[in-house]
């Protein structure tokens, strides 16, 4: 049964710095992309980062370029996303998710609707 554990959120000042990590079981990383999503309270879930099954493609949203930075580590099944500059809007809860592609693909989506097998979430927050 695929399962993804999302860790490392917690409350944060706006300048600071969190990693998100998202623990898989249950499939490869060779065989399905990966995105991270943030939902806000009364806000549609969205996109924030996704990363091919290749691991060298990734896409961002506008507002985090520069600022986020998706990664995998296959051996460990884990994909990170360090988030520095941190700003109040970026608090919401984060999702990893994962949908299923070619072996080794390098082509990536970062659309909700894309994806299959979802973790529960981990809240980050950001304020003074």
């Amino acid at each position: 049964q695929p399962q993804l554990v999302e860790s490392g959120g917690g409350l944060v000042q706006p300048g600071g710095s969190l990693r998100l990590s998202c623990a898989v079981s249950g499939f490869t990383l060779d065989y399905h992309v990966i995105g991270w999503f943030r939902q806000a309270p009364g806000k549609e879930r969205e996109g924030v980062s996704c990363i091919s099954s290749s691991g060298d493609r990734t896409k961002y949203t506008d507002s985090v370029k520069g600022r986020f930075t998706i990664s995998s580590d296959k051996a460990k099944r884990t994909v990170y996303l360090q988030m520095n500059s941190l700003k109040p809007e970026d608090t919401a809860v984060y999702y990893c998710a994962a949908y299923r592609s070619a072996y080794f693909s390098t082509y990536v989506e970062c659309r909700v609707n894309e994806y299959t097998y979802w973790g529960q979430g981990t809240q980050v927050t950001v304020s003074s």
